[in-house]
């Protein structure tokens, strides 16, 4: 516990002029450059008897199949536990040109046990327009199993989640979706995390390499125009754009995730001068069993269980700790470091120096 907090107090210990510069490519995406999601439907095979329990849909699939190749048959004619029905999902990047491989992700649909094995069959990955943008095959990577025969008297072991798959490189694009990402001079660059004083920084750095050329209309957006240089050459205008260093604002945020433990604090937090006293009472409830017995040589009596129960009341020594000025997150970790309050005891006194108004930051609990 000690070694987190000094690491807590060491991190909060950078203020936002250490704090080194980031490029513009890091801190924006260009308008028009986005992702996109792709979908389709497909069926796994392979599975040796752990696909699905002969699904009406997943038997229409493979009949489907089978009729390409010139076998008719009905679902009802076909039993198959080898094939399962998926769902597979990707994202396509912005610019991929036709014949670009993209990573795949497959997950099951019914109630196959596992995809471990299988081999997905030629499956259309379509966009929200219904139109198809690439195509998925391949032999599935699942990153867990499920052994044994379970049922009565048996048992099973599972690892992670065998029904869910990916295949790396797995779906060869098709056809490009277009992107123009410069209109009329003019491209927009949209900021990942919207800031007012990041969007106004970002446009004096890009105006200090190309004066007049950019203004932030917004927290989320800064537009720039290309200069006389370089009409016609976007790409390498956005290439020297991505190169300029800006200098990011970060609000005053804690993040406390209490499934984990774990506590993330900005540097910008600030805390009013403040008093934080910590102290711990613990009872502990026991139950013991005893035997008692007749003597040795009395002629009656039987052996009884005897129960008896203890109760111990500790209560930890506590403490008070004044953070006085400047009362920084790096102070606040220092008082806390010597109170020796556990991860769980930080999050709770997080919570109250909100509740109390001097915790000048805003607190997200998950």
């Amino acid at each position: 516990m000690t070694r987190l907090l000094k690491f807590l107090a060491a991190l909060m210990a950078l203020s936002p002029l250490a704090l080194g510069a980031a490029r513009v490519k890091d801190l924006t995406m260009v308008e028009g450059g986005r992702d996109n999601q792709l979908v389709g439907y497909g069926l796994v095979v392979g599975l040796a008897g752990d696909g699905d329990s002969n699904s009406t849909a997943t038997l229409r699939s493979v009949a489907n199949i089978l009729a390409r190749y010139g076998l008719t048959l009905s679902a009802s004619d076909l039993k198959s536990k080898n094939a399962a029905a998926v769902m597979v999902t990707a994202d396509i990047s912005a610019f991929l040109k036709a014949g670009s491989r993209i990573d795949v992700q497959v997950a099951s649909l019914g109630d196959a046990k596992t995809l471990q094995g299988g081999v997905l069959l030629q499956t259309p990955l379509m966009g929200a327009d219904g139109r198809t943008y690439a195509v998925a095959q391949g032999p599935l990577a699942i990153g867990g199993f499920i052994g044994g025969a379970g049922g009565a008297g048996g048992s099973t072991v599972q690892k992670n989640h065998p029904t869910v798959g990916g295949i790396s490189n797995g779906a060869i694009v098709e056809q490009e979706i277009p992107a123009p990402f410069v209109h009329d001079n003019t491209l927009r660059l949209l900021v990942r995390d919207p800031d007012f004083n990041t969007a106004s920084t970002m446009a004096e750095a890009i105006n200090r390499a190309w004066p007049g050329s950019a203004f932030a209309p917004d927290a989320a957006t800064v537009t720039v125009h290309l200069p006389e240089d370089f009409r016609g050459r976007n790409v390498d205008f956005v290439a020297k754009l991505g190169e300029i260093e800006t200098r990011p604002d970060t609000l005053a945020r804690i993040v406390i995730n209490e499934r984990t433990g774990t506590i993330v604090a900005t540097s910008s937090v600030h805390i009013a001068e403040v008093a934080i006293a910590m102290g711990s009472l613990t009872i502990t409830v026991t139950s013991q069993q005893g035997v008692s017995q007749p003597g040795a040589f009395s002629s009656g009596g039987t052996t009884q269980l005897v129960n008896s129960t203890q109760t111990n009341v500790n209560e930890t020594r506590g403490g008070f700790v004044v953070v006085r000025d400047p009362p920084t997150i790096e102070r606040l970790a220092a008082a806390l470091n010597a109170l020796g309050v556990s991860t769980r005891d930080m999050m709770a006194i997080f919570e109250t120096l909100k509740r109390s108004g001097a915790l000048q930051a805003e607190l997200i609990v998950n």
